[in-house]
């Protein structure tokens, strides 16, 4: 065969798991042999209307198995996917379709008013409606290019497999950074960057083909993508699609299908063990719990482990695909705070200004590489040269975190390094202060930034938002990190809000608290 891509993936897969089910949506229950025969028509159905390797298919829909078979389907013709992010503004999803030049665009119904005004000025020439359950668009949605039905495209396909030419150095998606800063770039990720990231999940991974991962973070996210539905399917598992996430209905799905396999970030599983079902759900199944973004409050790590239960926890970004290091179980306790180990396939290292190795304990600006980093940011080769360090062993992406190694070889996040806060030259890394405030039992969620000062130039504000049925104050919050953390570190000034601004994948945007509270 030809295609050594993704595209290829679930046509081997179907032979060894035939019959066997590989996906569990809104649509219903698909073996692995049913979604082979649709991605094949799919694919068949984008080749009938013109789309040839290289031409890029965007998404814009929520989890669901049309966003699986479209991924697979593309990678079949050597097209390139562009799954885009719901939460964005009619602007911003305009920008990623003019960025990524894309000729087709794939939506849920029920996103058509936010999918027909970005297509406007764009090369845009055809809209794929996938029907989730919604009404037609009213008139004001109505697209100005050729719309089709999902389904209907689909069942037009012939149902035979194609074999173009696809290398793992061809590129496979096109994935916009959440741009917490600056205009969001597109990260060129190749066949092979998510075929060696699926290879790392499954080195330092404990799956199988009778494992069940259910998919609460949405998939046009690089972790849920790349960490959690793509090594499952290489494997032969099965996947659960939930469109949006609810605590209460995850603890009833993980009883009724034996789930095994849940990732999502702090916030995801402090919602969940908070819930009144949760001492009454019978979750021995569970055996695999991956949380990424932060570190997990030792409140939330107690609650797992009353039950039984460990974390993976992990460090990495879209450019990694996305996995950088893992944490184990065994030392998610004992090394609480870090991102763990470089995965199998990867190399991590902490560098200063003129890309030296640091000394152990000292931080620096963490750098990776390895066959899941890519090499390059579509259209934008400012961006790319000034993205990576070319070396004899290749490049090193400059990932733009700070960080610091352990005597034990652990890597342990200091901050991104645009936000870190030089109050009277001396620097503050807001991580470090953020976890001493989070571990307090009435802090839901925390963010310092930095806020100018007169005489120290700036100096740290924390930003809390306070769990339901507790009260907390600013004189309490300072009182438990004296003694703590050095003077320079606390706070100044403390600020209480309802809640956090979030990117898709539930991180904080600090850019958003610093307009508002600085």
């Amino acid at each position: 065969m030809k295609n050594h891509g993704l595209g290829d993936w679930i046509h081997r897969r179907r032979v060894r798991s035939r019959g066997q089910t590989a996906l569990i949506s809104a649509a219903g229950e698909q073996t692995y042999d049913q979604l082979a025969r649709r991605i094949d028509k799919l694919a068949n159905a984008l080749a009938d209307r013109g789309i040839r390797p290289g031409d890029r298919v965007a998404y814009l829909g929520e989890n669901s198995a049309a966003f699986l078979e479209t991924l697979f389907a593309t990678g079949s013709i050597g097209a390139v996917f562009v799954p885009l992010n719901t939460r964005l503004a009619p602007p911003e999803v305009q920008f990623a379709l003019q960025d990524s030049g894309a000729r087709v665009l794939v939506t849920s119904t029920p996103l058509a008013p936010l999918a027909a005004p970005a297509c406007r000025d764009t090369a845009v020439e055809l809209v794929l409606a996938v029907a989730e359950g919604a009404a037609a668009p009213e008139e004001s949605a109505v697209f100005p290019v050729t719309t089709e039905e999902f389904e209907a495209v689909l069942t037009s396909g012939a149902e035979q497999r194609l074999d173009v030419a696809v290398g793992l150095e061809d590129l496979a998606v096109i994935l916009y950074t959440s741009g917490t800063t600056g205009s969001p770039k597109g990260a060129m990720l190749t066949h092979g960057n998510l075929t060696w990231n699926a290879i790392n999940v499954l080195t330092d991974f404990d799956l199988s083909s009778k494992d069940v991962a259910l998919m609460i973070a949405p998939l046009f996210h690089v972790a849920a993508l790349g960490q959690g539905a793509l090594p499952v399917l290489l494997k032969g598992g099965r996947i659960i699609l939930e469109q949006r996430f609810e605590p209460g209905r995850v603890l009833a799905l993980i009883e009724e299908h034996h789930v095994t396999n849940l990732s999502g970030v702090p916030t995801t599983f402090q919602l969940i063990c908070e819930h009144p079902q949760w001492e009454h759900t019978d979750i021995s199944s569970l055996r695999n719990l991956t949380c990424g973004g932060s570190a997990v409050p030792l409140r939330v790590l107690d609650a797992y482990e009353s039950r039984g239960l460990a974390f993976t926890m992990g460090y990495g970004m879209t450019e990694t695909s996305p996995g950088a290091t893992t944490l184990p179980p065994a030392h998610s306790r004992p090394k609480q705070g870090s991102g763990g180990l470089a995965h199998f396939h990867t190399d991590v290292r902490v560098v200063d200004p003129m890309d030296q190795p640091c000394a152990v304990g000292e931080v620096g600006e963490i750098q990776v590489h390895g066959p899941n980093v890519i090499a390059e940011y579509w259209n934008r080769p400012e961006a790319t040269a000034s993205s990576f360090v070319r070396e004899d062993d290749g490049l090193w992406l400059k990932t733009g975190d700070m960080g610091y190694f352990d005597e034990d070889g652990f890597l342990f996040i200091s901050d991104r390094l645009k936000d870190m806060i030089i109050s009277g030259g001396e620097n503050i890394y807001p991580a470090q202060v953020e976890q001493q405030i989070a571990a307090l039992e009435a802090v839901a969620a925390v963010a310092v930034i930095g806020v100018e000062d007169a005489h120290w130039g700036e100096v740290p504000r924390a930003v809390i938002v306070v769990r339901e049925g507790h009260e907390l104050t600013e004189e309490q919050v300072l009182h438990h990190l004296d003694g703590k953390l050095a003077r320079y570190k606390i706070p100044k000034s403390v600020v209480f809000v309802e809640s956090m601004p979030r990117t898709a994948s539930g991180k904080i945007r600090k850019p958003d608290l610093r307009r508002q509270y600085a």
